[in-house]
């Protein structure tokens, strides 16, 4: 029912910027959350930011909340997460997914997926390094 994919990774230095991209494909008609989820390497999958469908309320981790902005387009189904300031622990593979909204609201860092997301997309790797 879901496909997504995202892009934008690679390697920065401290203190630039990235902007990544996730692209979601579903036939799925009703409103959605989105979230974006980081790996840091052997670690837990740990939520970042989401944002709602209709008023796009946008939340933030606090790790990440005054550095990074996430928009959606809802036409084109993209959204972007913009990222500036980075520091080397923001080095990880980056994943979006449709997310339970009552979660992206209530805390960002526990959120999980829709229950009818199984899958989870490729990722794209962000490396924070001098």
């Amino acid at each position: 029912q879901w496909h997504v994919v995202e892009s934008g990774g690679g390697l920065e230095q401290p203190g630039g910027s990235l902007t990544l991209s996730c692209t979601i494909s579903t036939f799925i008609k009703e409103d959605y959350s989105i979230g974006w989820f980081h790996q840091a390497p052997g670690q837990e999958r740990e939520g970042i930011s989401c944002i709602t469908s209709g008023d796009r309320k946008t939340y933030y981790s606090d790790s990440v909340k005054g550095r990074f902005t996430m928009s959606r387009d809802n036409v084109t189904n993209v959204v972007t997460l913009q990222m500036t300031n980075l520091k080397p622990q923001d080095t990880g593979t980056y994943y979006c997914a449709p997310v339970r909204s009552i979660l992206c609201i209530a805390n960002v860092q526990t959120m999980t997926r829709r229950p009818d997301v199984d899958t989870w997309g490729q990722g794209t790797q962000v490396t924070v390094s001098s």
